[in-house]
């Protein structure tokens, strides 16, 4: 006899890739496990503005790149300018060019931001010490004392950092740090004396996020590296941390703006909050990530509804290898009732039962006329085939005639499929009598309603199309339901005088 252990590790391996390959998707793609979740996504309008000067002009401006925000669309409008982005390792930039600007100067650059839920700002490598900063004759002792006085109650960067931040930023400053502030904003003092100590930090440009919001500027910030992440800082407000609401603008460093061949730059924002499906989302980020090289989304849109309707089949499969093995259901025709559930989807359920029951029935009453003329078999069947056509138009006529638009729907049904269950109810009611027509006929309504009402389900239709791992589940679950071989649970009731006995 041989043994049931490679079976059973290839179920248990179908089990394991094809979960295994929908978590990750879920979780890497950020495809969503429930249909209809929506996300909150940010449009963000930045409008720069100069004087020109008669001259050519060239306009260079820092464009997001913060991990906690995914960038969807972006586009720029600029009449008559031509437009580069630039992009390096820590930076991108937007240049815009013209051969002569003069007189007041608008370009407006537009983004679409979707949160990835990333908070931390993780190092890439771990920065080079930074260069001392050269105080003044007139506040060097001053710094020095400040420096020694913080780095004395500190026992790390980071500390250093907080020490350091809480004394230029409380109200009862030393005499010290207000000499310092005369000539130098805490942004600037608190980013020199970090550099003092060898600690590496630099000064980037936040913008806070806030719905329906017009002409808002950036706030200074200053990232300060510790243990390989990089920490926020606000000297404006004495808070470290990121806020939730905050989208960092720049962080190489770098100027946001710079200006050739024009006076008088200045930038500023507008902002909107909307609510976008999560699935969307998800495809427009693998879009632009390209990966979707192995997704049924780069199919052309008809392929796509296509695939849709025949992924619901092993659905339906399932539904019916269940009912059968292991319920004990009777249906006429092994997977008709799938192909019957499948019609349901389009027609509805209720019009497609009064449809289905009209055709066969029908049918049954031709084809018992067709059965006294002793044609062969092919003939016979053909012959029903062009009925139950005939059949379905007059219904469709009909239902056109007075009014009823869901009997539009019934050309839906499989015309072969019916053909040969007419043939196969017919021959069943010559050998097995008209009970057992109405037990197989009734087992294949059944089974096709439960079959429906599992594919009909959004939850469904959306796992087999964006989670294609669960296939490799399903046909795990009919391989283990084909090892049964015991009692169904319809047979069951033979034992009923037994156990009252």
């Amino acid at each position: 006899m041989h043994s049931r252990n490679p079976f059973y590790i290839l179920v248990v391996l179908l089990f394991i890739v094809g979960i295994g390959a929908s978590i990750y998707r879920g979780v890497e793609h950020n495809v969503p496990f429930l249909p209809g979740k929506q996300v909150q996504s940010w449009a963000v309008e930045a409008k720069v503005s100069f004087q020109g000067t008669g001259e050519p002009a060239e306009v260079s401006f820092s464009l997001p790149q913060d991990p906690a925000y995914q960038v969807l669309v972006e586009n720029a409008s600029s009449p008559g300018y031509g437009l580069t982005i630039n992009h390096n390792d820590n930076d991108r930039r937007a240049v815009w060019s013209i051969r002569q600007a003069l007189g007041t100067q608008d370009l407006y650059y537009k983004v679409t931001l979707v949160p990835t839920g990333s908070t931390q700002i993780p190092a890439t490598q771990t920065p080079t010490a930074p260069e001392a900063y050269s105080w003044p004759a007139t506040e060097q002792a001053a710094a020095e004392q400040v420096i020694a006085d913080v780095w004395a109650h500190s026992a790390s960067n980071l500390s250093f950092a907080q020490q350091l931040m809480a004394s230029i930023t409380e109200p009862k400053r030393s005499q010290n740090v207000e000499l310092l502030l005369a000539s130098q904003t805490p942004t600037q003092l608190f980013l020199h004396m970090l550099h003092n100590k060898g600690i590496p930090a630099h000064k980037v440009s936040g913008l806070y996020l806030e719905d329906q919001r017009r002409r808002q500027p950036l706030s200074p910030f200053v990232e300060v590296f510790h243990d390989g992440q990089w920490i926020l800082f606000d000297l404006v407000k004495g808070k470290q941390g990121r806020p939730q609401n905050l989208l960092l603008w720049e962080r190489a460093g770098h100027s946001v703006l710079d200006v050739m061949g024009g006076v008088n730059s200045q930038v500023n924002f507008a902002m909107l909050q909307d609510t976008r499906s999560a699935l969307a989302t998800s495809i427009d980020m693998m879009m632009n990530n390209n990966a979707l090289d192995f997704s049924l989304y780069q199919l052309p849109l008809e392929e796509q509804s296509l695939f849709k309707g025949i992924l619901l089949i092993p659905i339906g499969v399932l539904m019916v290898v269940f009912l059968r093995v292991m319920i004990g259901i009777k249906t006429s025709g092994t997977f008709m009732p799938v192909l019957i559930a499948l019609a349901f989807i389009q027609t509805s359920l209720l019009t497609g039962l009064i449809g289905f029951l009209l055709i066969v029935s029908c049918g049954l009453v031709i084809r018992s006329y067709l059965s006294h003329l002793n044609l062969l078999l092919i003939s016979r069947i053909s012959a029903v085939i062009i009925v139950v056509i005939g059949i379905i138009g007059v219904f469709t006529l009909l239902s056109y005639k007075f009014g009823l638009s869901e009997g539009l729907t019934i050309t839906f049904f499989p015309m072969i499929i019916l053909a040969w269950t007419i043939e196969r109810m017919s021959i069943l009611w010559e050998e097995e009598g008209p009970r057992e027509v109405m037990l197989q006929g009734g087992g294949s309504l059944m089974v096709a309603t439960l079959a429906y009402l599992a594919m009909s389900a959004s939850w469904v239709q959306h796992w087999v199309f964006n989670f294609l791992g669960i296939h490799l589940v399903i046909l795990a679950l009919v391989l283990l339901m084909g090892q049964y071989t015991g009692y169904r649970l319809l047979e069951l009731k033979c034992f009923k005088s037994l156990a009252g006995a």
